[in-house]
């Protein structure tokens, strides 16, 4: 069934009047939703049962099932859902100084196939619904509000490209940036892309104020050749391009990632080549501690080895960070909890079919 968490503000008042109701009814559905928390129609009190029983008829509210929680010692948190269809896939909170944040997964499984991801290890079966994006935000937000905590941000910077399932990722944000529900504010938004350039210049065109970051991770062409095949349909020249066109547009900072590979994108070299191409841009670089996948190869540098890099980079006149890491007691790289579920599951029914 369809998860009423797929309406947004608007289409929860069309759809209210769609029954012939006044569209007020679908805004009080929306902040029973949102602010309330409510899990059953039955707690909307103050709708008629006929109401209750036509919405329990059209929807479910969530449509997902928490299969398994990681937590590591700094309290970040893993959850492992699982989809009406039997897919799975991973959200994770995060504690920061500034607050609570989740990082949510766009699609099931990514076929962008980048060289050091845990998440592209099994291909796109589908993209996410808004409704699943919301789900993995409420799910973790009811958690939250068992000690009275709540998320203050959110990333999509989990499993998927999500700007190879835009109008699904813009539909799940405005949900909860609206100020009659969540009202996490736009801000507070982080949308990461490896780079598909056509879905940036829409982006631009949308005036969200969301922020955008960029998974860069190599500084020339023949780098990310090797190590993102999207550089093979958008290279950087394109890429850089699309951006300069957003940061017109929008003049809104954009955050660069760049997973720092032991031996392979981390030489001095390597920082002056992208002190010039990210040169004139008002950004800054995330740098990222590479967290080791059990199917690649690739090592992380050591926290002296990162400073190096960072030192060249600042030297340069480039702004960057390196980012604190969580989690690194549990399964830390992204997607690799499902990953071992998925191979679990299969390793059973092998098992049972063996039996």
């Amino acid at each position: 069934m369809k998860s009423i968490y797929d309406l947004n503000y608007e289409e929860m008042g069309e759809f209210a009047q769609s029954c012939g109701w006044k569209s007020f009814r679908g805004y009080q559905i929306f902040q029973w939703l949102y602010r309330q928390r409510a899990t059953s129609f039955d707690e909307m009190s103050n709708l008629s049962k006929d109401t209750r029983e036509l919405l329990a008829k059209e929807f479910i509210i969530d449509p997902l099932t928490l299969v398994r929680k990681q937590v590591a010692a700094d309290g970040t948190t893993k959850f492992l859902f699982q989809t009406q269809d039997g897919a799975l896939l991973e959200s994770v909170l995060m504690h920061f100084d500034y607050g609570k944040s989740i990082c949510v997964s766009s699609q099931v499984g990514c076929n962008m196939g980048c060289a050091f991801c845990a998440s592209g290890l099994t291909k796109k079966k589908r993209n996410l619904t808004s409704g699943e994006m919301v789900a993995q935000f409420m799910n973790v937000q009811r958690e939250l509000d068992k000690t009275g905590d709540r998320l203050s941000h959110i990333v999509v910077m989990g499993t998927g490209e999500p700007f190879d399932n835009y109008d699904n990722v813009m539909n799940f944000l405005a949900t909860l940036n609206h100020d009659r529900g969540i009202g996490i504010g736009a801000r507070h938004i982080t949308i990461s892309t490896c780079g598909v350039v056509p879905k940036i210049r829409a982006f631009a065109d949308a005036h969200t104020q969301y922020n955008l970051a960029i998974s860069l991770h190599a500084p020339n062409n023949a780098l990310r050749d090797q190590l993102m095949p999207i550089n093979h349909a958008y290279p950087l020249e394109e890429l850089m391009d699309a951006l300069r066109e957003y940061g017109a547009k929008n003049n809104r900072r954009l955050t660069f990632e760049y997973i720092l590979l032991k031996g392979v994108n981390d030489s001095k070299t390597h920082a002056r080549q992208l002190a010039k191409l990210l040169k004139g841009f008002n950004a800054y670089v995330n740098l990222i501690p590479y967290n080791s996948v059990d199917e690649k190869t690739f090592q992380s540098v050591t926290r002296e080895e990162a400073m190096v890099f960072y030192d060249a980079l600042m030297k340069e006149g480039v702004r960057c960070t390196i980012r604190k890491e969580h989690g690194n007691d549990i399964d830390a790289a992204c997607g690799q909890l499902r990953i071992k579920e998925i191979k679990a599951r299969q390793e059973k029914a092998k098992s049972d079919l063996d039996a």
